[in-house]
C-alpha cells in the first residue's frame, strides 16, 4: 500500500477528524500523532528524520493509506516526494484560534507528558525546534511559524497536487480530489479541546495510578 494523502497541515487544524474522514474514505489506516503512542519504536526514526535523516518511508508508513497531523505533516516535503502521486492535503484554520487550542494542548503537553513513550518528548522538541520555531510557547513567534508553514505548502507543492482544507469544509472537497464519492454521513467531528483535556486528565490520573501501584 501507499500514501494516496499526504498531510501537511500542523496538529489542531482538524487533523483527528481529517484522520477518521480519511480512514472512511479510504478503507484504510491514517498514519497521526495517535500511532507514535501505540508504535513506540517508531520513536527514533520520527527523531532522526527532524534531524534530517531519512527512514525508509515505505517501511515506515506500511500499511497507512494516508498520514495527517505532526509528526509526519513535519517532513511534508519529504513524504512528497517519496509519494509522488499522494495528494497533498494543507488543513488550516484562523491563525489565533489555532493558537489558542495549540498552546493550551499540544504545547501545554511539552513540559511533561506522564503517559508518552521514551524519547517522545525529546522527539517532540526536536521537531518544534528545527522545523517549527523554537519558542514555540510564544505566541507571535508560534503564529509567525504557522504562517509562514502554510505559505511555504502553498507555494511549493504543484497545484494539482494541492488541497487547502478547512474544517467547515467537509467531505466534497476532499472527495473531488481523490475522485471519490462524498459518503451519506456527517463529517466526522472529534478530539475537541474539551476532548483533549479530559483524555489527557484521564491518562495522566492512570498513570499516576500505575506510579503509586510500581512504589507499592
Amino acid at each position: 500500500m501507499s500514501l494516496r494523502v499526504v498531510g501537511a497541515g500542523c496538529g489542531r487544524t482538524g487533523t483527528a477528524s481529517l484522520k477518521m474522514a480519511l480512514e472512511r474514505l479510504l478503507g484504510a489506516p491514517c498514519y497521526h500523532m495517535i500511532e507514535v503512542f501505540q508504535h513506540p519504536e517508531h520513536v527514533p526514526q520520527w527523531h532522526q528524520a527532524m534531524l534530517g535523516n531519512e527512514p525508509d518511508w515505505n517501511v515506515l508508513m506500511s500499511g497507512y493509506a494516508a498520514a495527517v497531523d505532526w509528526p509526519a505533516s513535519a517532513c511534508w516535503p519529504e513524504l512528497m516526494h517519496a509519494f509522488p502521486d499522494a495528494l497533498v492535503l494543507l488543513s488550516v484554520r484562523d491563525p489565533e484560534a489555532w493558537w489558542q487550542s495549540a498552546n493550551e494542548t499540544i504545547f501545554a503537553g511539552l513540559d511533561k507528558n506522564p503517559i508518552a513513550p521514551p524519547g517522545w518528548l525529546e522527539m517532540a522538541h526536536a521537531m518544534l525546534e528545527n522545523r517549527w520555531c523554537a519558542n514555540y510557547r510564544d505566541r507571535a513567534a508560534s503564529i509567525a511559524a504557522f504562517e509562514k508553514h502554510n505559505a511555504q505548502v502553498r507555494a511549493t507543492v504543484p497545484p494539482e497536487r494541492l488541497l487547502v482544507w478547512q474544517a467547515g469544509d467537509g467531505w466534497a472537497p476532499i472527495c473531488k480530489a481523490l475522485n471519490l464519492e462524498i459518503p451519506d454521513e456527517p463529517f466526522p467531528r472529534t478530539n475537541t479541546r474539551e476532548e483533549w483535556r479530559a483524555r489527557a486528565a484521564a491518562r495522566a490520573e492512570q498513570a499516576r495510578k500505575e506510579a503509586e501501584d510500581r512504589h507499592g
